[in-house]
């Protein structure tokens, strides 16, 4: 079995679209998903299956969520060995002057085009820089992500792509659940 991480946007979110983690764990496991955990409460899930469609498996849990709970938020798929990679290419990672509280990925639900990144570099962001990498967009935000232009609306906005956005922390947290998961037996 694949061990797959799915990154939900919109939900638990300033009162709205509230979704208990168990829940949404329970509604995973219906759908016949294996080993699952879900790490803090704005959608993260880690789990396994045979199946190997990414695209699939976030239409499977986006249609899941609108049928158990009432509400359609983009949901994002990649394999735990993709998010290694993602987490490797952080090009931010190498230059000792960033402090890595203050690294973001931003996830795209597909690679945008060059002149909608190049729009998007154009304008001025002030102290936070970004580098995007195939369908991940790093964010270097040195005043604090909740400061920075550079919100999850504002990216989609430009790129003209589906976005969602995990600290560091956060991120580096679904590759560590991701790989203990990996290493449970499968049945």
């Amino acid at each position: 079995m694949t061990t797959y991480i799915s990154i939900l946007r919109g939900i638990n979110v300033s009162g709205h679209n509230i979704l208990k983690m168990d829940q949404l764990k329970k509604m995973i496991e219906g759908l016949g998903f294996k080993n699952v955990l879900t790490y803090i409460q704005s959608g993260n899930i880690i789990y396994q299956t045979k199946k190997t469609d990414a695209l699939k498996l976030s239409e499977l849990i986006k249609k899941g969520i609108q049928k158990d709970f009432g509400f359609d938020v983009p949901v994002f798929t990649i394999t735990s060995d993709t998010l290694e990679v993602l987490i490797k290419n952080n090009p931010f990672q190498k230059d000792i002057n960033k402090d890595a509280v203050f690294f973001h990925v931003t996830f795209l639900a597909a690679i945008p085009a060059q002149e909608k990144i190049d729009i998007l570099k154009s304008i001025d962001s002030k102290n936070d820089i970004f580098e995007i990498v195939e369908q991940a967009m790093y964010l270097y935000c040195p005043n604090g992500y909740g400061t920075t232009k550079l919100s999850n609306t504002f990216i989609e906005s430009k790129l003209k792509v589906s976005a969602t956005t995990r600290n560091w922390k956060t991120t580096n947290e679904l590759l560590n659940s991701a790989k203990k998961i990996g290493k449970i037996q499968n049945v």
